[in-house]
Formats: C-alpha cells, sequence, structure tokens
C-alpha cells in the first residue's frame, strides 16, 4: 500500500482540505478508477492541491496522510511516470504544496518500502523545494506585454516581420561527416594548423552566423533561427574551415536587444554542429566589450569560452596596438584555443603615395605576432579596402616572408569588388577567405560564398562544396531574411558604393550610419556624413577604424555635423569646444596608443590638465575579484548562478541586470519564433514553443483568445478558464500599458496575458 501523502500549511488550509476529502469520497473514487486515472486526477485538481494561506503570515507544518485513495502499483515506476506525464497545473495566483509533493514522489524510501508517521522527521531533504519555473505563464506574460506594448527591442524603421517561415532544406539521418574540428580535436591547435596550411584548394570561412547580419541586420538574428539551419549545415558543409558565430556585437546585443544568453547560444549550437570549428571575435584587451578589463578577466572570458565550444580565437585590436593584441592572444592561447593573430587592414597597400600604412609596415608587424606565436595570420579588411592588385600584393609579400603559416583574410563588400579581391588573396597564397552564404551577403557584408564556390570550382582552388548545397543553404536564409525585415539595411539603403575607397568606413558602421541619418531626417544628407567621417578621420590622425576606435571617429563626425564644424575650425577650437566622451578618453590612452602617436596640437588642446595613461591601459588595472561578482549574483538572484552568468556580468554589468530581470517576469523568449518575439501572435492563432535544456525538454501550446482592443480580456491556460477581467483606462488585467517615451526607458514594465496555453508538457 502506498499513501498520496499532502503537506498542510496551517489550520485554515486543513479544514479546507478535509472539507473536500469528506465531499469527495475516497472509497466511492478508488472503486470506480483505476490506480493511473486517480493519480491522474489527484495531480490535475485544484481542489486539492492549490490551497492558500490568507490568514496565517508564518509556516505553520503539519503532516496528515488524508485518505485521498489507497492505490496499488504493481510497478512503483508507474507512480514516477505518472508524476512526469500528468504534472500540475502552475497557476501565478496559487500557493501550493505541489513542489513538497513532486519530493515526496521522488523519494526513494517512499518509492520502495513502508513508510509511517516518522517518514518526514527521517527525510528532511524533503523541505529542499525547488521553485517552479512557470515558464508557460511568464511567456503568456510576454506576448500580452507585445501585443499591447509593441516589441522589447527598438525598431529601426516601420517594418513588420514576414508571416512565412523559412523551410529547414532536408537533413540525413545519421552523424554528421568528419570535419576540421575532428581534426582539431585529434592533433591540438599545432596539428590544425599544419593540416590547414597543407590542404590542397581554397578554404572558406561562413560568416553567416554572426558578421554578415551584424553587417545587414543590426546583429539581430535569433538562436532560434540559427539552431533550425545548423544541422543542414553540420551535414553538408562539414569542408568549411570554420563557422564564425560568436564574439563581436553579438554578445551585447544577444543579452540587450533579443534578451537571451550567449553562452547559451554557444552550447546549444556546438552540440548541433560537432564537426565545424567555431570561431569568434576577440577584442584583444577589450575582450567581447568597448572598454579594457583586467588581465585575469580576459584569460578567464577565454578560458569559459573554450569549455563552452569556442575553437578558434581571431584576436585584434582596433589600433592595431601591439600590447593589447599581445595580452588577447595569449589569453586565447592559454585556454587552449587556436589563436589567429589578425592584422585590421587600411589604407591602400598599391597607392605609392600612402606611406603610413605601407607594405612594410603590415609585414613588420605580421613579424612580430608570428614570433608571439599565433596559429594562424589573419587580415582583417573591416571597410572592404583590399583590391585585386593589394591582394596580389599584401599576401604575396606575407605568403613569401612566412612560408609555413596558414594565411586568413577577412573583407567586406561595399564597393563590390569582395570577391575579385578574395580570388586575388586565393591566388597569391591564402588559405581561407572569408564569405556569407548568397542570400546574407554583398553590399557591407561578405563576399558571396555561391560565387566563390562556383570561381574556385575545378581549378586548384576548388573548395570541395557542393553548389546546389549553398542554393539550399541561401534559400533558407532569403525567407528567414524577412522576419527581420524591422532590421534590414536594405529598407533605407540600397546598394554599396565605392566611395568606401574614401571614406574607409567598416562595413557594420556604414549600415549603422546610414540608419541614423535617415531616423534623424538627414537622409538626404548621408554624404555630407560620409565626408565629415573621412575627415574626423584625419583629424585623430588617419586611424586604424574597427570598433572601438571607429566609433570615436563617427562620434567626432557627428559632432562636427551637428554643430555645422570644418576640419580646420576644430583644429582653431579645440581648446574651447566640448568633445565627445569617447574622442576625450582616446586622447587620454584609454584604449592604446595609435601608430603615429596622437595627433598634435590637437590632444594637448583637447586635454590641458587632464591625465593621460602611458602604455597598454590595462595593464594598471586591479584583478577582478569573480568570487566576490559570484557571491553578489547569488545574493541577487538566487543559487542557479554559472560560471558563464559570472563572465557576463563581469563584462556587462548593466546589461546582464537587466537581462536577468527581464528573464526573471518573461521566462526563455529565446524558445518563441521570431515573428512572434517581435509582433506577437494573431488572434486565435495556435503555436508551439520548445525549450530545450541539458536536463530535460519543456514546451506548450497556445494561442491568444481576443486583441488587445477587445474590452474583455480573457486570461486561459491549460484549456481552462481562470478569469475574466474588463478593461478599464490604461489598464489591462492588471497590467499597464506603456507610453512611447516610457518604453524607450523602461521596457521591462507592464504587460498583460491574452493567451491560452492549450497543451503543455515536461
Amino acid at each position: 500500500m502506498l499513501y498520496i501523502c499532502l503537506y498542510l500549511k496551517n489550520n485554515c488550509v486543513l479544514r479546507e482540505a478535509t472539507t473536500y476529502y469528506h465531499r469527495v469520497r475516497p472509497s466511492a473514487l478508488y472503486s470506480q478508477m483505476s490506480s493511473a486515472d486517480l493519480l491522474s486526477a489527484v495531480f490535475s485538481s485544484n481542489k486539492a492541491f492549490s490551497f492558500k494561506c490568507k490568514t496565517e503570515p508564518a509556516w505553520v507544518l503539519y503532516f496528515y496522510v488524508l485518505r485521498f485513495a489507497f492505490i496499488r502499483f504493481e510497478n512503483c515506476k508507474l507512480l514516477s511516470k505518472e508524476k512526469k506525464v500528468n504534472g500540475p497545473l502552475l497557476c501565478s495566483s496559487l500557493q501550493t504544496n505541489i513542489p513538497f509533493l513532486q519530493n515526496v514522489f521522488a523519494n526513494h524510501q517512499f518509492l520502495h518500502s513502508t513508510v509511517d508517521t516518522q517518514f518526514i522527521d527521517e527525510n528532511q531533504e524533503l523541505f529542499n523545494l525547488k521553485p517552479t519555473q512557470n515558464r508557460a505563464q511568464k511567456l503568456l506574460h510576454y506576448l500580452g506585454h507585445v501585443m499591447v506594448n509593441g516589441p522589447t527591442t527598438p525598431i529601426p524603421v516601420k517594418a513588420k516581420p514576414s508571416s512565412t517561415d523559412p523551410v529547414i532544406p532536408p537533413v540525413t539521418m545519421g552523424d554528421p561527416p568528419v570535419g576540421f574540428r575532428d581534426v582539431l580535436l585529434r592533433d591540438g591547435p599545432e596539428g590544425f594548423a599544419k593540416a590547414v596550411r597543407a590542404h590542397q584548394g581554397l578554404l572558406l570561412m561562413d560568416t553567416t552566423f554572426r558578421d554578415a547580419h551584424q553587417s545587414l541586420l543590426a546583429t539581430r538574428v535569433r538562436t532560434h533561427d540559427l539552431k533550425k539551419i545548423s544541422p543542414f549545415v553540420s551535414h553538408n558543409f562539414s569542408n568549411l574551415f570554420s563557422l564564425e558565430n560568436w564574439g563581436g556585437a553579438t554578445f551585447d546585443v544577444a543579452m540587450r536587444f533579443l534578451s537571451e544568453c550567449p553562452w547559451k547560444r554557444l552550447q546549444e549550437l556546438r552540440a548541433l554542429i560537432p564537426n565545424v570549428p567555431f570561431q569568434m571575435l576577440l577584442r584583444g584587451a577589450n575582450a567581447v566589450g568597448y572598454t579594457n578589463y583586467p588581465d585575469n578577466a580576459v584569460f578567464k572570458f577565454c578560458e569559459v569560452a573554450k569549455e563552452n565550444g569556442m575553437d578558434i580565437f581571431r584576436v585584434f585590436d582596433s589600433l592595431n596596438y601591439l600590447p593589447n593584441m599581445l595580452l588577447g592572444m595569449e589569453a586565447a592561447g592559454a585556454a587552449g584555443g587556436v589563436v589567429e593573430a589578425a592584422i585590421s587592414y587600411t589604407g591602400d597597400v598599391s597607392d605609392p603615395m600612402r606611406q603610413k600604412y605601407s607594405l612594410d609596415y603590415y609585414v613588420k608587424l605580421a613579424d612580430e605576432l608570428v614570433k608571439a606565436g599565433t596559429h594562424i595570420l589573419c587580415i582583417k579588411d573591416m571597410a572592404g579596402l583590399l583590391k585585386p592588385e593589394s591582394s596580389k600584393l599584401l599576401i604575396g609579400a606575407l605568403r613569401d616572408r612566412f612560408p609555413d603559416v596558414p594565411i586568413h583574410v577577412h573583407t567586406h563588400d561595399t564597393a563590390g569588388a569582395g570577391v575579385a579581391a578574395m580570388l586575388a588573396c586565393a591566388g597569391a597564397g591564402a588559405d581561407v577567405v572569408d564569405v556569407a552564404v548568397d542570400s546574407m551577403a554583398g553590399m557591407t557584408s561578405q563576399p558571396s560564398m555561391g560565387a566563390m564556390v562556383a570561381c574556385a570550382k575545378g581549378t586548384k582552388l576548388d573548395t570541395g562544396i557542393a553548389l546546389e548545397k549553398v542554393f539550399d543553404y541561401s534559400e533558407y536564409w532569403e525567407v528567414a531574411r524577412g522576419l527581420y525585415a524591422p532590421f534590414d539595411c536594405t529598407a533605407t539603403m540600397k546598394s554599396g558604393n565605392a566611395d568606401v575607397y574614401e571614406n574607409e568606413i567598416p562595413g557594420g558602421q556604414y549600415t549603422n550610419l546610414h540608419f541614423q541619418a535617415h531616423s534623424m531626417g538627414l537622409g538626404n544628407k548621408f554624404k555630407e556624413v560620409k565626408k565629415a567621417y573621412a575627415e574626423a578621420n584625419k583629424l585623430l590622425g588617419d586611424l586604424i577604424k574597427v570598433t572601438p576606435s571607429s566609433k570615436i571617429v563617427g562620434d567626432l563626425a557627428q559632432f562636427m555635423v551637428q554643430n555645422n564644424l570644418t576640419r580646420a575650425e576644430v583644429e582653431e577650437r579645440a581648446d574651447e569646444l566640448s568633445f565627445p566622451l569617447s574622442v576625450v578618453e582616446f586622447l587620454q590612452g584609454y584604449i592604446g596608443i595609435p601608430h603615429g602617436g596622437f595627433p598634435e596640437p590637437l590632444r594637448s588642446k583637447v586635454l590641458k590638465a587632464l591625465p593621460r595613461i602611458e602604455g597598454r591601459p590595462g595593464a594598471s588595472l586591479p584583478p577582478m575579484d569573480f568570487k566576490a561578482l559570484e557571491e553578489g549574483l547569488r545574493a541577487s538572484h538566487g543559487e542557479e548562478i554559472t560560471p558563464e552568468d559570472v563572465m557576463s556580468a563581469a563584462m556587462y554589468p548593466k546589461v546582464f541586470q537587466e537581462f536577468k530581470e527581464f528573464t526573471s517576469n518573461f521566462g526563455p523568449v529565446d524558445c518563441l519564433s521570431t515573428r512572434l518575439f517581435l509582433d506577437g501572435p494573431k488572434i486565435a492563432e495556435e503555436f508551439e514553443t520548445f525549450e530545450r535544456r541539458l536536463e530535460k525538454c519543456t514546451g506548450a501550446e497556445m494561442k491568444p483568445l481576443v486583441a488587445p482592443e477587445d474590452c474583455t480580456v480573457v486570461r486561459s491556460a491549460a484549456g481552462r478558464q481562470l478569469d475574466v477581467q474588463s478593461k478599464g483606462g490604461d489598464k489591462i488585467n492588471g497590467c499597464r500599458k506603456i507610453s512611447g517615451a516610457q518604453k524607450q526607458n523602461n521596457l521591462r514594465e507592464g504587460g498583460c496575458n491574452y493567451c491560452k496555453v492549450t497543451k503543455s508538457s515536461s
């Protein structure tokens, strides 16, 4: 015999439970119902298990064995099975003893032997109650919030996500083919580099999962859409050199705008693509942030990233400042990753009139990086300035100087010459070039994968990639791109532009500046903005321009446009102007020392008596106390703080805090489709959500019942109506609407539930 036990809180609850017990006679129940049906009924009964205490503030503990039923189980596993299949309905408005009961039903003694009245006293672990996540109702709360207040992420243009979902190409069953990651795991970083150098043919890195959408879609592509196409990539693109899917702006944007964990993205993609190396962009001493961090923070970040599945670390510095680069390289190498030292390219080595960034400059810098132990040498052409002729000169010189080191080239297709430049690089000795799938290529993104595959086919540069698979891959992203219509750069920018050879604006920043100019009503003056950018660059001494130095140049350019200042006027009035903070901090030395030094007399006029940093900025910072940080996070967010959470808080303290508050209110929104995330469901539309975690997969089917404009709001769950409330003024279901101004300042207030959970599982 097994007894179903109820742990009660106080006399008030006991009286209600006893009344219910006498009303539903267990003997009658037992005689008419099977044990499985009876247990299911008990678990699904709100009246039996959903009592709420209103009179007694303190926990007054009782234990009673109420004779709800006597259930014989031939196999005690049935109890466990019933507990999982017919889990209780969770309702945030009711306080229950269900977590305690779940501990009882999971107890080995309860399942396998006789228990008596000393059972609870002898098993105090029953009181270790795991709080319920209540994810389904939190998602309802989020969807209601979106239906009333609009998206929680700022929308740059008035466009709706496409109503068409991309079709996932068919994938072969079984394990994916062996890829370069298998080589890396077997032979280590040094063996991997040798295999890359010995490879016959041109290797490709696919940027679709990061830099392509960072350049075209404001970095807004969600993990949900990346995961759907990942098995296809794993099975059909196993001979890729790598897949760039992390780092850069994605870390910040994932938490700040997409409300999802960047570490979870890395973990889930790693599980789906085990055979292709993953590559990330590491900003040297800046890690994945926009400022300097203590050295131990950069080392710890690389260590945690490697543990979560990252393989190749592309390390760069926004000024090519060698001390910052060496720190990032050392951190990536100490973590066991492949170190790819990247030289940021600017200027034109084929133009003899441009001597600051000459061929000799790049070869000497590359020599320092090779001596420091880089496994792979990279040229990072962030603005797409490489032309076919300059590509031949630069890559040819590096190949002659370093015959055994793999060379990797990155570019953008802003001017439209990307494919020609990358073919020239490959012909001059490059081992790897960066591409994006066709529907996510071109303009400020990378050159087309399909074009590179087709041009190299049948030659000594043959990539070994099937062109028809590229077509299928591209078709998926062409439809998926429609889901991100509110962020697509083509809303305002219709083509690339060869004037990038003059203004040298990096790919991602070019798109952002174009958006900003149109949003401020300056779309017809974008030419002036680009001209001001070039002038600001000259004012600052002709910088290497990539995050964060590119932002500094952009801030100064906007300052000049807003104040109608010319280059000459800025130089003349520098001692009296109030410059942007980023410009002042750059001149103080906060991001390092630019090639050729700081511009004078501009620096002296701007800084006056302000302090100046000598040497590597992060060298003077005290080590970060990770233990204290973790303890603080546990105090704020509970015990479930992971090493990944600690690193997120170390990189972006405020953004991480807001992210945790968001997920606490709205649940795991990353399991929603992109259209639902941005626009909410249509009325009476049923949809499924699934969240895969290491220990289980939970899911729910939902549908909205009424529109926000209707006068009555119905809030339902598991097919049962819980309450019906009338809309009064701005008050909706206990939650208030948010004005446009408030939404920008506090996107995480308000919300209401217009949805129905038609089925849930866990």
